[in-house]
């Protein structure tokens, strides 16, 4: 059911790209890069009416890239409401100069390693072609120079280079930024301090965990922080965006004088032999991970915690990545955006059932604030139908409708259509490339400083 709502959500009028030189006109076709993490699978959950589908795939020959032919065909072949993906796949050591030259397609997803991902982008773009890109476009401060060539590049040749930011369209995310946007229940944003931030968001997340009712199976590289990146500029990505988004909606951010980054850190979640056969079926680890073996336990630099402030106001993105949740639950995301009426705080712990939930907590709850934010909720409702408030002993809570929490797999199915919108109308809006700049300078300046102190204590 969740599918086939999906597919006729994206069923738009037939959707050709704006003129682009030779692709004028041209239906979307895609271009699939080197799939090396699910979320290039994720892309393709659904049917999209306005896409061809015949997709071209460029990959090395080997799991990676069987693992997310696998997925697809899965797709094809479910009852409820099947995909018809065609996959044409060229596997070769020159798969990227073959798409290059071949370009089969004017949309390229890219969703897999990150160590060649920014280089990717930028050629791909050099070559005249969109992309759409999984979360990170860079993982470090020379991947940061190389990405804003990439977005330069982009402008002059009037494509659209864009990243898949799922966590947006998460119901309690989308929610707790429409409650910050009305001043009858949030106030206003506050300030925060160094260590009392105004706004704080903290993500858990597991190496071993179920997709589409199935073990993951993780590649070997992932582990590696010189391929995939480190936390600090791996999940914070997801983090540093919604700050952005929630905190300064549809304003552009400057990061040469809106961003100061404060203090960063980061440390290691140790992985046993065991556990690592377990989530990528290799018995021993690879030569490059050799450098992370401490003992016979391998140290995977994936927790990390950035403080800075964001146009004055202090926030706080912090991850740490265990190796598998306790039975019953997964993923769990902490939110909180300080106002100076109410506190709107996201908690997803053991009394929510390991799910997302959002609270409305007031400064002070007088009787005329209540009848203010019954007021002001009605507005609120006329966007998201169905949402009611739940009275509890600090406020509220939000009661969201289950039709409203449709999964976070099906959360790409809806960035991808947000950015075929974008296609289009041959944009983006205004503020989402400094945004994306500035989120990026964030993840892997704190990086750099991460690292420069770890050096130092050693």
């Amino acid at each position: 059911m969740k599918n086939r709502l999906l597919g006729c959500l994206l069923a738009a009028s037939s959707l050709t790209l704006p003129s682009m030189g030779q692709q004028a006109k041209k239906p979307i076709s895609l271009i699939v890069l080197e799939p090396g993490h699910f979320h290039a699978a994720l892309v393709q959950n659904t049917r999209y009416d306005n896409v061809n589908p015949v997709v071209h795939v460029y990959a090395t020959k080997g799991p990676d890239v069987e693992a997310y032919l696998d997925k697809i065909k899965k797709y094809n072949t479910r009852s409820d409401d099947p995909t018809q993906w065609d996959e044409k796949v060229y596997t070769g050591t020159d798969f990227f100069q073959k798409m290059l030259s071949e370009k089969a397609g004017n949309l390229v997803v890219l969703a897999g390693n990150n160590q060649k991902k920014t280089d990717y982008i930028k050629k791909s773009v050099d070559a005249g072609l969109n992309v759409l890109a999984d979360k990170p476009m860079a993982i470090d401060a020379a991947g940061f120079s190389l990405l804003q060539e990439a977005f330069a590049q982009a402008k002059k040749k009037n494509i659209l280079l864009y990243d898949i930011m799922t966590e947006r369209y998460e119901i309690s995310n989308a929610l707790q930024r429409e409650l910050a946007l009305v001043p009858a229940i949030f106030g206003t944003l506050q300030k925060g301090t160094p260590q009392d931030p105004a706004v704080t968001k903290e993500s858990v997340h597991h190496f071993f965990k179920y997709v589409s009712g199935e073990p993951l199976i993780r590649p070997s590289w992932f582990f590696d922080v010189k391929q995939q990146g480190e936390g600090v500029v791996d999940v914070t990505t997801h983090l540093v965006d919604l700050i952005q988004w929630s905190c300064f909606p549809n304003q552009i951010i400057d990061y040469k004088k809106d961003i100061k980054l404060l203090n960063a850190t980061h440390s290691a979640t140790t992985m046993t032999p065991e556990q690592f056969k377990l989530v990528t079926k290799n018995d021993t680890y690879p030569d490059y991970l050799k450098k992370d073996v401490k003992g016979k336990n391998l140290e995977v630099y994936a927790n990390g915690q950035i403080d800075y402030t964001l146009k004055g106001v202090h926030a706080r993105a912090s991850v740490i990545w265990n190796f598998q949740a306790p039975q019953g639950t997964g993923d769990t995301h902490y939110s909180i955006m300080k106002g100076s009426k109410a506190n709107l705080i996201i908690r997803q712990g053991k009394e929510q059932n390991f799910k997302p939930v959002l609270y409305i907590e007031a400064l002070n709850n007088t009787p005329a604030y209540e009848k203010a934010v019954a007021e002001a909720f009605k507005k609120v409702q006329t966007t998201y139908p169905g949402i009611e408030l739940k009275k509890n002993d600090k406020g509220w809570e939000v009661v969201i409708p289950k039709k409203y929490d449709i999964g976070h797999e099906a959360h790409f199915s809806q960035v991808a259509k947000k950015y075929m919108d974008f296609l289009k109308a041959g944009k983006l809006p205004e503020w989402e490339v400094p945004n994306m700049i500035s989120k990026y300078y964030t993840t892997t300046q704190a990086l750099k400083m991460a690292q420069s102190k770890s050096t130092v204590n050693r």
